[in-house]
């Protein structure tokens, strides 16, 4: 959105973060232009390890970069408790100042990033293809890599619980990466610790949403964490990923998010097919199957909303 870009002329994504005033300016500037039927708070899912010790840079071209990567037993028992209250306060204050904001009954979103995804930027420090440091301590040192899962685990839950605190009305896990693992090594080394900061949010009741990337093998398993929704990503049917996630969870996706690129009449098709493999069952959040891309035509985003509002006869 220009409205964003002009914002980035000025400040660097961490600048933004870290004044509430700003987050939450980019948070509703997505309302104002795009009529979608809830915000999510505008953050990073590296932001808290900030505070735990960790030296992050978002570099121009590379995206994050963290200077003193996490590889060994000593390194994860220097990482700090997250009080989130004290360590994220721009965050839970931006939260604070969107719920004042957003007309009507609409709710606000707060996320966390998934302990796999988490884990992998910490090991790597950075992005990777293969995630080669990252198994090769979760297959070469397993009690180390279970005391990085709990370490995160603890954050991850703190961190949520501060944001529903703060006035979110759900929360989305997104372990972008956990396409990476088979779905034996998902069960084994990430699940339990899933369920676990699942487990801790079920008192605040709010729904709790999962996500990850390239994950049609594991979508029993995401549902196994307990989450209430589980999103499915453009890979894989979203009749077939619902039938595999069970139909006592929602689901949210799936369009491609390339696909706003492309003419309206392709974009429409593809729309109507991800709503008729719905069928109008109660529990489709209607989505993109991951980001959206910086280049996106705004007015074909307006589009696909005004589109699916219209197929299922909102408003």
């Amino acid at each position: 959105m220009a409205e964003y870009r002009t914002l980035r002329e000025k400040h660097t994504l961490l600048e933004i973060c870290a004044q509430p005033e700003l987050a939450a300016e980019v948070t509703l500037q997505p309302i104002k232009r795009l009529d979608v039927d809830a915000a999510i708070i505008f953050a990073d899912i590296l932001l808290p390890l900030v505070p735990m010790g960790i030296d992050l840079e978002f570099a121009a071209g590379e995206g994050p970069v963290i200077h003193n990567p996490v590889r060994t037993r000593a390194d994860i028992e220097r990482l700090r408790v997250l009080d989130p209250e004290a360590a994220v306060p721009a965050t839970l204050e931006a939260i604070r100042l969107v719920t004042r904001e957003l007309p009507g009954d609409l709710p606000l979103i707060g996320f966390a990033g998934g302990l796999f995804t988490v884990a992998s930027y910490m090991i790597e420090g950075g992005s990777s293809r293969n995630y080669l440091r990252t198994k090769q301590l979760m297959y070469g040192e397993p009690e180390t890599w279970t005391l990085l899962m709990e370490r995160l685990a603890d954050m991850t839950s703190r961190y949520l619980r501060g944001q529903v605190e703060a006035g979110a009305r759900a929360v989305q896990i997104f372990d972008s990466w956990a396409g990476a693992l088979s779905p034996r090594d998902y069960r084994a080394h990430v699940l339990p610790h899933t369920q676990r900061i699942v487990a801790s949010l079920q008192a605040l009741d709010v729904p709790v949403i999962i996500f990850g990337t390239g994950t049609s093998g594991l979508l029993d398993l995401l549902a196994s964490t307990g989450a209430d929704v589980v999103g499915v990503d453009w890979r894989v049917d979203l009749d077939r990923a619902w039938k595999r996630i069970g139909y006592d969870r929602a689901v949210q996706g799936n369009l491609d998010p390339v696909l706003l690129f492309a003419p309206r009449a392709e974009i429409e098709r593809q729309v109507d097919a991800i709503l008729e493999q719905a069928a109008g069952r109660d529990g489709h959040i209607f989505n993109l199957g991951h980001g959206i891309l910086p280049q996106t035509p705004v007015e074909n985003v307006q589009f696909v909303t005004e589109l699916v509002h219209q197929r299922t006869e909102r408003g």
